[in-house]
């Protein structure tokens, strides 16, 4: 399908950053020869001259009409340059890293796939349910969600779907089918919440699994969602072994669109994707969601060998203290960094900390929407495309290895 402009919750989606748009480079390389030639005509053919400046005029109004208009979208077919993309939106597959209306880290991913709706995890604080619900809508109308993934048991991925005052996720739309963690060792208020939200969910019809049923289940294990788009649950083992932490109890999903692949691991540590190696033949990835935010414990090096991943979203507070005041190990850590680094500098992240101690936060590059026509596929954010390494908290914070 064709590419459009893209638009969160009523915001347009730029692709400026701190770079320029090719529209621009080429506006500015048109408009620079003919000013050249304004200078150099100006005082023996004046004529000329004016000629010039009148096409200079013209120029200048047709580059503005056809970048409001979306004339110019065949310059956004490919990136700018090796480590940046232009905006573009594609119908066919649309994956939103949604940022969650708080300072605190946390995952929500919505899948939007032909007319398939898929959410990952609804995280980071029970009001994020605003947030999320607010985004969905502007996507979908029909308050379905087909899919539901609950990766683990942990606030920052789970508190949603309950919400404030059954405001949750699991309270406000249809939902088709769950599938969540096998196991868990939670006993959290949280947690208690959360499986009031999913029974009801299920009493309003929805179908439950657990991620380990549903790998055993020829139905459910690989899904066709949409034309040509596949989603499958993969295996590791603590779907069915006692871990030493929640992360690694977290589900583990494939999405693959013809030759492309996309590959969300929630919170897994470095036990739980060495499991991951172990029990699949994992692709290379065109989309890797950064494993634990982007935390030193996730992203090892053996799974990104493997997977080469070309766009990395990390769903975090940049440089907030919640979990460390060491500062390497803020998220996104120096640690995942080096990981990555080998494979691509084409790194987003959701948001950044202004106040530890007043738990402010702003933008980094906002909501994180990668979409893909199966042949192509592209970035857009709704603040700016700015990949991790060119920002100032990175300058100020972290070196790139290479």
């Amino acid at each position: 399908m064709a590419a459009k402009k893209s638009t969160t919750s009523s915001k347009k989606k730029t692709s400026s950053g701190t770079k320029q748009s090719t529209t621009k480079k080429v506006e500015k390389v048109v408009k620079k020869e003919i000013k050249k030639g304004i200078r150099k005509n100006a005082k023996k053919k004046p004529l000329v001259a004016l000629g010039l400046v009148v096409l200079l005029v013209a120029v200048t109004a047709a580059f503005a009409y056809a970048e409001t208009n979306g004339i110019f979208h065949f310059f956004h077919d490919a990136p700018a340059d090796p480590v940046t993309f232009n905006g573009i939106v594609y119908d066919d597959l649309q994956i939103n890293f949604m940022e969650l209306g708080n300072w605190y880290t946390g995952d929500s991913v919505y899948i939007k796939a032909g007319t398939v709706d898929i959410l990952i995890d609804a995280g980071s604080r029970k009001n994020s349910a605003a947030r999320i619900e607010e985004f969905i809508d502007a996507h979908s109308e029909d308050k379905v969600l087909d899919y539901v993934i609950a990766t683990h048991a942990h606030e920052d991925h789970i508190a949603g779907f309950s919400g404030t005052d059954k405001g949750g996720i699991f309270y406000k739309y249809q939902i088709g089918t769950i599938i969540d963690f096998a196991k868990t060792d939670s006993n959290s208020g949280i947690y208690k919440d959360y499986l009031a939200a999913r029974d009801y969910a299920v009493e309003k019809g929805a179908k439950h699994y657990t991620a380990l049923e549903a790998y055993k289940d020829p139905a459910l294990k690989k899904i066709e969602i949409a034309k040509g788009i596949y989603f499958e649950t993969l295996y590791q083992k603590y779907y069915e072994e006692a871990a030493t932490t929640e992360n690694n109890y977290s589900v583990c999903n494939l999405l693959t669109y013809k030759d492309q692949h996309y590959l969300f691991t929630g919170d897994l540590e470095k036990p739980g994707e060495l499991s991951l190696l172990e029990n699949n033949e994992l692709p290379t990835c065109e989309l890797y969601k950064a494993g634990h935010h982007g935390s030193k414990t996730s992203s090892s090096k053996k799974l990104l060998d493997k997977i080469q991943p070309k766009v990395v979203a990390v769903c975090c507070c940049a440089g907030s203290n919640e979990y460390t005041k060491t500062e390497n190990n803020k998220f996104p850590t120096q640690e995942f960094i080096n990981n990555v680094a080998p494979h691509t500098a084409n790194i987003y992240v959701t948001s950044l900390s202004t106040s530890d101690e007043d738990k402010t936060y702003t933008s980094m590059n906002g909501d994180i929407n990668f979409s893909s026509n199966g042949a192509e596929y592209s970035v857009a954010c709704s603040n700016n495309n700015t990949i991790l390494k060119e920002t100032d908290w990175f300058k100020a914070h972290r070196t790139w290895p290479l």
